[in-house]
């Protein structure tokens, strides 16, 4: 079968328009839920110094790590059209 080589037409560009827009506006709203979730769950309330310290750095990243893990399996389940475990 030969590929077709068409351009997409004005609907084509469109709907890829529109999709490319709805995962931007995912992504962001993905990363501004990490921050906020994050940042409450590690940083104190009360701020003592300029700079995030050691046990801070540590919990962010552990924080971010598991956020992103439990992100991509959610994903992989949808994806796949599988039952929760």
């Amino acid at each position: 079968m030969a590929a077709n080589n068409n351009p997409p037409s004005g609907l084509d560009k469109e709907q890829i328009f529109g999709m490319a827009e709805k995962e931007m506006e995912y992504r962001v709203e993905l990363f501004n839920k990490l921050t906020h979730t994050c940042f409450n769950k590690c940083v104190e309330k009360r701020y003592k110094e300029s700079e995030l310290n050691m046990g801070e750095n540590s919990c962010i990243d552990r924080c971010v790590s598991k956020y992103w893990q439990v992100t991509n399996l959610i994903g992989q389940l949808l994806g796949s059209g599988r039952p929760p475990m």
